[in-house]
């Protein structure tokens, strides 16, 4: 299934070529930077799952969904995607507890430029014909709350999920780029040092559990990390689709990217170990997926 999200360097696009990566046989699954989590949507529930991320607005809003998907469906009821009331949600509306915390975050998210919840750059980026309309947002929110059953899911730093997680576990490890400037994109910064404390904290940790890494192709990041035992270079097609630009007021057509980033592995990939993903159903969702 998709993720509830919209989220500025998610993973839907490249799901496939990741699932093909994972392998079948783990019970304890974790995600340091869930974002999106759309490796976790996409792929089979194991019998623990985690996702964890720093940005508290986020992982608020998964608990809400988790926990009380039919409160934040009513507070939700009756919504327009309109300029107006991004604005109001964005500049005006005062929320008094994590429920209303997460009808405002939701909002934001499903109706802003690429999902984007940096509220410098969370501009109005909505369209009918491109975006989850309003209507469809209840069997959204319904369908990932049972998929987020029994999942753990916390607001903790990367260092400590990587201490405390199972051993022999599997991690989808998916933080910020190293080269982005991504402090456009999210609320809570991630400086050069961390990424240096991420390889450190994942060496030390090599023999604890499986992890597969994503990011950008950089000389620094193929040093820093050529102890693992698998560097390779992927690629995939991506469309950002016409939206309405809150700074111009112009249609902005849809234009093709490529999505070009290195897959890290501390273990050897067999071909045929990866999580079973069907190719027609992969399809079949791009076509009908809301972004």
């Amino acid at each position: 299934m998709n993720s509830p999200f919209r989220y500025a360097g998610g993973k839907f696009y490249a799901r496939k070529l990741i699932l093909e990566h994972i392998p079948q046989d783990h019970s304890n699954y974790a995600e340091p930077f869930a974002g999106g989590a759309s490796i976790f949507f996409a792929k089979p529930k194991v019998e623990n799952n985690w996702l964890n991320d720093i940005d508290v607005d986020l992982t608020n809003c998964l608990t809400i969904i988790r926990d009380r998907p039919e409160d934040l469906i009513r507070g939700l009821s009756g919504e327009a995607a309109t300029k107006e009331r991004h604005k109001y949600y964005k500049n005006e509306f005062k929320p008094r507890n994590e429920l209303e915390r997460a009808i405002r975050w939701f909002y934001l998210n499903r109706t802003s430029y690429s999902g984007i919840m940096n509220v410098q750059n969370c501009y109005w980026g909505y369209g009918d014909k491109y975006s989850m309309r309003p209507e469809n947002w209840p069997r959204n929110i319904a369908q990932s709350s049972r998929k987020l059953q029994g999942v753990r899911i916390t607001s903790m730093d990367f260092e400590e999920v990587l201490s405390e997680v199972a051993e022999n576990a599997f991690l989808f490890v998916d933080p910020p780029y190293f080269n982005a400037d991504q402090d456009k994109f999210y609320p809570c910064a991630f400086r050069k040092e961390d990424h240096l404390r991420l390889c450190k904290v994942l060496r030390t940790n090599y023999a604890r559990f499986n992890f597969l890494l994503t990011y950008d192709d950089s000389i620094e990041i193929r040093e820093v990390y050529s102890w693992c035992k698998s560097i390779l270079e992927k690629e995939w097609n991506y469309t950002i689709n016409r939206t309405d630009d809150q700074k111009t007021g112009k249609k902005e057509k849809g234009t093709r990217y490529k999505g070009k980033e290195v897959f890290i592995m501390n273990y050897e990939r067999s071909e045929k170990n990866g999580v079973q993903f069907d190719l027609l159903d992969y399809a079949s969702t791009i076509d009908l997926k809301k972004v």
